[in-house]
């Protein structure tokens, strides 16, 4: 509770150990108090937080063994690369050769051996980044906890990190629980993911079931783009019949755009077709996004852009396609 306002509620979640939990969700959800839950920056108004069985909820940070990696990185200024990796070693009371054979090892590891004898000033971004990292895995914790890992580095080093971040935990094998609100950090670092909603869970499951199979129109639109076919302005063939109180959804990339002129498929029968005029069309490099007019509604449809592809533009009448079985049903 922070005052009146219940910042997480009736939050029930079990982490299995050596897995990558990844809690998601928009600004206010609730997923960072979760986090500082279970860090120990912040104590439970009521219920109780175990590790491997026993109780931690009174259990101050400091003494709960958890690596921690925050936005900011939190380094220390004015110590070098290896001082930084020495200190948590230092305060376990580990002796001074292990220390040295640990951080050899872990920078090593992180690719900065050259960069040992530096200050965090005199690092770029992703360099600062593998430090915090290596920090927090150097004392061998059994929970690693990731607090928006990789939201202060540009695209490039996020894609970059994302690959050193699953290899190192593929590596280490370590409880991790990650917040962020970046779907695709989500979805390419995660084993689950627990997508949060106004300090409650809305739904969890991998990365694969959430973005297929959304429990909720939330889950569909938060995880990626969603078409919600709601009194679309023409008939709706389905696969499956529409379970009560439900909504109609396909994602962009299952939606196939041509000319109107294009014969029929061979699995015509599996398939919906709809006749629409092109709204917008947008480039981002490896995809091109329409928006398309059919009726009522406002599909969006995503393609990969190939060499030979016809491109269509704002005003053309085109075909869109879909089969049947990629509908899904979501809750409103």
């Amino acid at each position: 509770m922070f005052g009146p306002v219940a910042a997480v509620r009736d939050l029930s979640l079990n982490v299995r150990r050596g897995e990558f939990l990844t809690i998601l969700g928009p600004s206010g959800s609730g997923k960072t108090t979760t986090l500082m839950l279970l860090a120990g920056f912040t104590a439970p108004t009521k219920g109780d937080i175990l590790i491997a069985g026993n109780s931690v909820a009174a259990v101050p940070s400091h003494r709960r063994d958890q690596g921690v990696v925050f936005q900011s990185y939190a380094l220390f200024p004015h110590l070098t690369v290896r001082r930084n990796l020495e200190f948590p070693l230092e305060m376990r009371g580990i002796k001074a050769t292990e220390r040295t054979t640990r951080v050899d090892r872990i920078l090593k590891r992180v690719h900065l051996v050259d960069f040992a004898g530096r200050l965090p000033s005199q690092l770029s971004g992703g360099q600062q980044q593998r430090v915090a990292l290596a920090r927090a895995l150097i004392a061998d914790p059994p929970i690693l906890l990731l607090d928006e890992p990789l939201g202060a580095l540009d695209r490039n080093l996020r894609e970059q990190m994302q690959g050193e971040i699953k290899s190192l935990h593929k590596e280490f094998g370590i409880t991790t629980v990650c917040v962020t609100h970046d779907q695709e950090e989500a979805l390419t670092l995660s084993d689950r993911i627990v997508v949060m909603r106004e300090g409650r869970i809305e739904q969890t499951g991998t990365p694969e079931a959430l973005y297929d199979r959304p429990a909720t129109r939330f889950v569909a639109n938060f995880l990626g783009e969603a078409n919600i076919l709601d009194n679309p302005g023409f008939t709706l063939e389905l696969a499956a019949t529409q379970p009560p109180c439900t909504l109609a959804m396909i994602r962009p990339e299952r939606i196939c755009v041509a000319p109107v002129r294009r014969t029929k498929r061979a699995d015509a029968d599996q398939r919906q077709s709809v006749v629409g005029i092109v709204d917008d069309m947008t480039y981002a490099g490896p995809l091109r996004k329409y928006r398309v007019r059919v009726a009522r509604s406002m599909l969006v449809v995503r393609e990969h852009v190939a060499s030979g592809q016809e491109i269509f533009r704002p005003g053309d009448e085109v075909q869109l396609e879909w089969l049947r079985s990629d509908v899904r049903f979501v809750a409103a």
